[in-house]
């Protein structure tokens, strides 16, 4: 077992070569370490495939510079799903990276992989070598229509019914091979695009036999093979749907501040389209649509839309690559689940919130324990899920405290005698109320569409 190894003290991570041929990527590394006097050296491909996306040789000098610059900063991000294996001290590459990309790699190893580092008790100080810095990024004419990316949950079936209220002309767009995905996708009716990413097998073997997990920052990840998409496949935007309660942090720890959600945050938002913008395609937009709104605004929203209520799913345990899906859509038991019942549960009328879910999950007690660490009450921590601020859990509650339809279940009931005198009742309007900086950063289009 390799558990008396890690993390390394001695040992290497290298970016080796990257290729795309013909729509398909592939992403190379390798681990290098010593085990019982013997130096073991394990290859590592993931592989991406872009169905019917020209190769590069197709492409303008323009295009094929931009997609060579985008696959690298996608086999920067999705290194993160390998080098956390053994979190080896020496990062190297076959290619010195720009200074930039340099820069975002250090945040996307640490703060990206905070989460990881917490849960297994580690310190990461992880350092790139930077080269000399790029040329700047060529203006490549790329067609004014968007990749949206679809996560099966409401935060993007928002954001799709926003963008067709715009008029704009979009593809929706998801990684992976999740029916559920694409049974909301279909749903839209707008144009569909599935990309499909297969993990390096080596590194479920690495698992087995005792190397480190935890959470990747799979959206930047996501982020990075989506702008790539959109070189290959002539668009000049691509919209997430992270919400403003994204940059919030998960909790606090000697100072630092941990963030299950880093990758959704406005902070890599930022730096990611910057450097987009600056190094691979002048062009090419990247921001998240929702940015300017709460979770709480985000389920108002999606409360006015019922096409997808038999589809959609924000159970993260759908989602999973190797463990065992639910049987439904919502397992009721995560995280991922009781936030999002509950956020609802304001805005939707609670026949059609208990036909969607099966079940009524604020009429639990046993989940007691659960809603209280949504709500960070009596010292309860906050659960390393995409859930909404603490805030926004007790707003929930007040709201649904002075409803006669819901004051009679047991965790409002609950609620309303241990918690409620002795919390401050939120401010539901400011919580749902839009950020006016982020909102002006979207396009006109789509703010009008949004509010």
């Amino acid at each position: 077992m390799l558990t008396a190894l890690l993390p390394l003290a001695q040992g290497e991570f290298e970016f080796m070569a990257a290729e795309l041929v013909q729509g398909t990527a592939k992403l190379c590394y390798q681990l290098r370490f010593t085990e019982n006097n013997k130096l073991q050296i394990v290859d590592l491909v993931e592989i991406v495939r872009f169905p019917g996306a020209p190769d590069l040789s197709s492409l303008t000098p323009a295009r094929a510079l931009a997609a060579n610059r985008a696959l690298a900063l996608l086999q920067v991000l999705a290194g993160t799903s390998y080098y956390k294996a053994m979190v080896p001290p020496n990062i190297l590459a076959a290619l010195p990276l720009s200074p930039a990309l340099a820069e975002l790699a250090t945040s996307v190893y640490t703060e990206g992989l905070a989460e990881f580092a917490y849960q297994n008790k580690l310190k990461l100080s992880p350092k790139f070598e930077a080269g000399e810095a790029l040329t700047p990024a060529p203006v490549l004419g790329l067609s004014a229509r968007a990749l949206v990316a679809l996560g099966g949950g409401k935060d993007s079936l928002v954001s799709v019914e926003a963008l067709k209220r715009a008029g704009t002309s979009a593809c929706a767009v998801w990684i992976g091979r999740s029916e559920l995905i694409a049974a909301t996708a279909k749903a839209s009716g707008l144009p569909m695009l599935n990309i499909s990413r297969e993990i390096a097998p080596d590194l479920f073997s690495l698992n087995a036999r005792g190397a480190l997990n935890g959470h990747v920052p799979v959206t930047a990840i996501n982020s990075a093979i989506l702008s790539l998409a959109a070189i290959l496949y002539d668009y000049d935007q691509v919209i997430f749907s992270n919400e403003r309660s994204a940059s919030a942090a998960t909790l606090m720890h000697e100072g630092a501040a941990i963030n299950h959600q880093w990758s959704k945050g406005q902070a890599f938002e930022s730096a990611f389209s910057t450097l987009l913008r600056r190094e691979v395609a002048a062009d090419l937009a990247y921001f998240s649509l929702l940015r300017p709104y709460s979770e709480l605004a985000v389920t108002q929203k999606f409360a006015a839309i019922d096409t997808y209520d038999a589809l959609f799913s924000s159970c993260n345990r759908n989602f999973r690559i190797l463990a065992d899906k639910p049987t439904s859509r919502w397992c009721g038991q995560c995280p991922k689940c009781h936030f999002v019942f509950l956020a609802l549960a304001p805005f939707v009328a609670k026949p059609r919130l208990l036909k969607i879910f099966g079940r009524n999950l604020l009429d639990d007690i046993d989940l007691a324990p659960e809603f209280e660490a949504l709500m960070e009450w009596n010292g309860a921590q906050k659960p390393f899920e995409c859930v909404g601020e603490a805030l926004e859990s007790r707003a929930a509650f007040f709201q649904l405290s002075e409803r006669a339809d819901w004051r009679e279940d047991a965790l409002i009931q609950h609620f309303a005698k241990h918690i409620a005198p002795q919390v401050e009742k939120p401010d539901l309007a400011v919580l749902l109320a839009p950020d006016a900086v982020a909102l002006a950063r979207l396009p006109k289009l789509m703010q009008l569409a949004l509010i």
